[in-house]
């Protein structure tokens, strides 16, 4: 049964917030697992660096299609079915990895169990059920739930990285899947009330007085589009410092524990700007965050591939995380200003199917160029142009924006 109205900006509504962003950062080992284990998965296997990605890419195109799939779940019966959905699959997938004999059938776990039937459940279909909770402080709210997927990555890496070492990898994911099948399934039962009332459309009048929607000078199906494109091309370009950069810092003999330290310092400073993003989109809307967002992480992205030395690359993936960890969030802020309310779990899963897509896509095509060209350089280079891709969108949306109503 719904929430009446006035549980909208309610104390109940940051309680479910707190649930919703532990519940993301539990489920948001999967991004972050794979990831440190791909050198010692490639070395076991025996196979090239851009062979080791294809798990990883199968777990974000997994992850990408589970997105839309748990959102019509969400829309239709609420949050919790689609949670424990996924943490039944990620008891499975993790345990079922643990014992793959081969790296196709390990990928295969990754992709179809970890990261379509599993994960997918903790990142799209939360935002769009906290969205739903908030209207004066929608752009926070959403802002400190997608920050639990980068809580995950500035809490797991350091975790998984010492049971790698200390009882391999295997046991490590087993250790995993057991920990999701335990701390999952009573914060799903947790979320089981529905969603309050509100207008059809996210623009309502924040004192309550009736919906005042507010519309781009284009088609819905042009916009939603253009965000599909918009969010693969920011995250093709987000995908090369956050999948390789354990590998890069391997590579250049800095070893995989230095790897990961950046890794976890990259998300951890992407907390604190998801959180301050979703302050800036309150005021200046989701576009203009979009915007950005999106400059600054390719600033980041031209600083990489200028400096490569152990003190730069700390600081550099320290501001790359402070740079663009509001760009995600921001799609769904944007789903949610010129959407209908009742759409919201489908439109930000394919948003966000896309921005995964992108992840996937720079993950795997970051791997083939290093593989191509012996050095991470030209996979940078590359990360630099489909991010001014992602800008000019941003542009292009804003130039169609109509003036923005203030809220209090």
């Amino acid at each position: 049964m719904p929430a009446p109205r006035t549980a909208i900006d309610s104390a109940s509504a940051w309680a479910r917030l707190g649930l919703a962003t532990v519940l993301s950062t539990v489920g948001g080992v999967v991004m972050w697992s794979v990831v440190v284990v791909l050198p010692a998965v490639q070395a076991e296997f025996g196979v090239a660096r851009g062979e080791a990605s294809l798990p990883y890419t199968l777990t974000m195109v997994g992850f990408a299609f589970g997105g839309v799939l748990m959102g019509r779940l969400a829309d239709r019966f609420g949050v919790m079915l689609p949670l424990l959905i996924g943490a039944g699959a990620l008891t499975a997938g993790y345990l079922a990895a643990a014992y793959a004999p081969s790296l196709w059938t390990f990928a295969i776990a990754q992709g179809l169990l970890i990261g379509m039937l599993g994960s997918s459940a903790s990142f799209a279909p939360l935002l769009a059920d906290i969205s739903h909770w908030f209207l004066r402080r929608r752009g926070i709210a959403v802002a400190i739930c997608a920050s639990g997927n980068y809580l995950a990555g500035a809490l797991w890496p350091p975790v998984v990285q010492h049971f790698v070492a200390s009882q391999g990898w295997r046991a490590t994911y087993i250790g995993i899947g057991l920990f999701c099948a335990l701390a999952m399934p009573p914060l799903a039962v947790a979320m089981r009330r529905r969603p309050p009332h509100e207008p059809l459309w996210a623009g309502g009048d924040p004192a309550g007085a009736g919906p005042n929607p507010v519309r781009l000078d284009l088609p819905s199906g042009v916009l939603q589009a253009l965000l599909v494109v918009a969010g693969l091309a920011c995250c093709v370009a987000m995908a090369m410092p956050q999948v390789h950069i354990v590998a890069y810092c391997a590579d250049l003999g800095y070893g995989v524990a230095r790897g990961a330290e950046m890794l976890s310092l990259m998300l951890g400073f992407g907390i604190v700007s998801r959180v301050a993003s979703g302050f800036v989109a309150d005021r200046i809307g989701g576009l203009s965050t979009l915007l950005l967002g999106s400059v600054l992480q390719g600033l980041a992205l031209l600083l990489y591939f200028l400096f490569d030395g152990l003190a730069s690359l700390y600081v550099i993936s320290a501001l790359f995380g402070l740079f663009q960890g509001g760009i995600v969030p921001s799609y769904a802020i944007i789903v949610r200003e010129f959407f209908p309310a009742n759409e919201a779990g489908a439109r930000v899963g394919l948003v966000i199917m896309a921005t995964l897509f992108g992840m996937a896509l720079g993950g795997w095509g970051s791997g083939v160029i290093f593989d191509l060209t012996g050095s991470y350089r030209a996979a940078f280079a590359n990360g630099l142009l489909w991010n001014l891709l992602n800008v000019s969108i941003a542009v292009y949306l804003l130039q169609h924006r109509p003036p923005r109503l203030a809220v209090a």
